[in-house]
């Protein structure tokens, strides 16, 4: 897996003055758009269009310092419509303009290329389990909220902390099926998943009741899941589970992730510090068809 990911990060090398496209990459990477943006996200800690924005932005800044092309020939060579574009962007990531760094010879910003390798450090084990399962609603309070690559996230939690206790404790009451109890579900993310963008966030329980006044149903397709347990401090212990999910378990394992929400239950201790967690993704077999 970690060789075709590779030799998807060599053809974006090449094409870094053309248009990329992700549905080739993806099959270069022998797996589908959406798990492809998912992975590539977790092991390079940044979004697959953010890359190829940063590469291709240090290799324009090269070319304005050498100093041998137009401003506005770089611009349109690396997709830039404009020159004032080309500007903008080209001062967000090396903080001075084009036109500056050229007349002053500044400093600039370079992202490396990547190549992922994998590391084996044999420390910790996985516990995991691969279940199919029908379809299943999720019923709950929802809210659109920005995604948060790390620490707790800030609109979740004046969410949650918004709603009625007892309210909570009715919806409890409906959990008739896994993960059982009041689960947080995330749906709908942006297919960059950089950080900021939006989702949709759902405080609720597994049940085929009805759904109470005030509440929305999500429903969910029947699906392969794998379910992933940890336990430890909060939240650093989630945020892990999650690291080590998609750069261990996911190259290791003939499986990829596909398009649904993604479940988390968790169980606090007494004084709040740590917690039990069980996440549930929602999975397919490498070789399955492609449905990202």
């Amino acid at each position: 897996m970690l060789e075709r990911l590779n030799q998807a990060l060599e053809l974006i090398e090449r094409r870094l003055d053309r248009e990329i496209d992700v549905a080739e990459l993806a099959r270069v990477a022998a797996t589908s758009e959406y798990h492809l943006r998912r992975l590539f996200s977790a092991l390079a800690g940044v979004p697959l269009s953010e890359y190829v924005r940063r590469r291709r932005l240090t290799v324009a800044g090269a070319e304005v310092l050498a100093g041998r092309e137009p401003l506005l020939a770089i611009a349109v060579r690396y997709g830039y419509g404009s020159g004032e574009a080309f500007a903008r962007a080209f001062r967000a990531l090396h903080g001075v303009g084009p036109g500056e760094a050229r007349r002053t010879g500044a400093a600039l910003v370079a992202q490396p290329r990547l190549s992922f390798r994998l590391t084996v450090e044999g420390n910790s084990s996985m516990r995991y389990r691969v279940v199919d399962r029908p379809g299943f609603r999720v019923v709950g309070r929802k809210a659109r909220v920005p995604l948060v690559h790390s620490g707790p996230n800030q609109a979740i939690v004046d969410f949650v902390r918004g709603i009625d206790p007892r309210d909570v404790e009715r919806l409890e009451e409906l959990s008739d099926d896994e993960p059982r109890g009041v689960v947080a579900v995330c749906d709908d993310l942006d297919p960059s998943r950089a950080e900021g963008t939006e989702l949709d966030y759902y405080h609720g329980v597994i049940t085929s009741a009805d759904a109470p006044e005030g509440t929305v149903v999500l429903p969910v397709p029947e699906g392969t899941w794998a379910v992933f347990t940890t336990s430890g401090p909060v939240p650093r212990a989630i945020q892990e589970l999650w690291r080590d999910v998609f750069t261990q378990w996911f190259p290791s394992n003939p499986y990829r992730s596909r398009p649904g929400p993604e479940i988390l239950r968790t169980r606090m201790s007494p004084d709040g510090a740590e917690a039990d967690a069980e996440l549930w993704l929602p999975v397919e077999r490498e070789g399955d068809r492609a449905r990202g």
